[in-house]
């Protein structure tokens, strides 16, 4: 019954910035984590950012660390990405997952999965 959608993706120049958020709803889980995970056109699913139940611990890609930003609001059980400085190989399919307890990389550990949100930064 838990559904994640995620919201807030669209087309920017090289640089700029987009804020996605993934809204849980329905039946849910306490002490879960939550993360983003990204596919691109032939390219196989990847761990972008990740966060725990407190916030107090989040794990990024190496390839994201100091752009984006994962936090979450427990109240609206809704997690958020602040992406900033894009760049052209950012540009994919951002999808928003769950479980319980800690984060990891691994998306098959993930037992929840939202729908999927296009980026897309033009050069």
């Amino acid at each position: 019954q838990v559904q994640l959608v995620e919201s807030g993706g669209g087309l920017v120049q090289v640089g700029g910035s987009l804020r996605l958020s993934c809204a849980a709803s329905g039946r849910t889980f306490a002490n879960n984590a939550m993360s983003w995970f990204r596919q691109a056109p032939g390219k196989e699913r990847e761990f972008v950012a990740g966060i725990n139940w407190t916030g107090g611990r989040t794990l990024y890609a190496d390839s994201v660390k100091g752009r984006f930003t994962i936090t979450r609001d427990n109240a609206k059980i809704t997690v958020y990405l602040q992406m900033d400085s894009l760049k052209p190989e950012d540009t994919a399919v951002y999808y928003c997952a769950a479980k319980p307890l800690g984060v990891v990389a691994n998306p098959n550990a993930y037992s929840i999965w939202g729908q999927g949100t296009q980026v897309t930064v033009s050069s």
